[in-house]
């Protein structure tokens, strides 16, 4: 069971724009409210599941099976932080338009940690081999469609509540599929940058010259 005792403040700025700027001390009391509030309502939850390559359901596009090279097997994995959330951030949309916002950015470093920690769950399961960093559908040329393919192989909407809708936008939102490669031989963990991400065209970070460090 993974559980959340802190959140990175460090990434929610980051998220909001204001890495670079010290918060003032109502900037600071929004941010602390939100992080509890986040902590305690979220739900993590994560399922994962080995298969064995080459897999054509699983490799479609360049970009994965580049990212796939060398695994003789690969993990489905995913993630979320459950419907509470979700209704959170929307009532606050409502009510408060800028606490919903901190609340946002706080959910997306949250279901981050969550797959970092189950990440190294996973890899406690595979002893002996190497994992590849986690690549998502939407990723360069890996089809967002896949979505409901790893949902229906994880069974996720039985035992996590997660599903998918018809335009492959996971329900609840603040939720991640990906696959990890599982190799014999090390593996270099290239930061995944970029050239890989279908929001580059409209990323904030590039805007500003940063990187949101994935």
């Amino acid at each position: 069971m993974i559980t959340l005792e802190n959140l990175s403040r460090g990434e929610a700025l980051r998220y909001l724009g204001g890495a670079n700027a010290e918060p003032d001390k109502k900037m600071l009391s929004l941010l602390d409210e939100c992080e509890e509030q986040v902590i305690r309502r979220a739900s993590p939850k994560y399922l994962y599941t080995p298969l064995d390559l080459p897999c054509s359901e699983l490799e479609a596009g360049n970009d994965i099976k580049n990212h796939l090279s060398g695994c003789k097997k690969a993990v489905l994995m995913c993630a979320t932080l459950g419907a509470d959330i979700d209704k959170l951030i929307r009532v606050n949309q409502i009510t408060n338009l800028a606490r919903a916002v901190v609340l946002d950015s706080f959910a997306s470093v949250a279901i981050e940690q969550v797959c970092d920690k189950a990440e190294l769950e996973i890899a406690e399961k595979f002893p002996g081999y190497y994992l590849t960093f986690r690549f998502s559908p939407g990723y360069g040329d890996y089809p967002i469609s896949l979505q409901k393919y790893f949902l229906t192989k994880l069974d996720a909407r039985r035992k996590i509540g997660l599903s998918v809708n018809e335009s492959s936008i996971l329900i609840p939102s603040k939720s991640v599929t990906a696959v990890i490669g599982l190799s014999e031989n090390p593996v270099e963990q290239k930061r995944r940058g970029c050239a890989v991400c279908n929001l580059r065209k409209t990323c904030r970070y590039r805007k500003r010259g940063e990187h949101c460090g994935f």
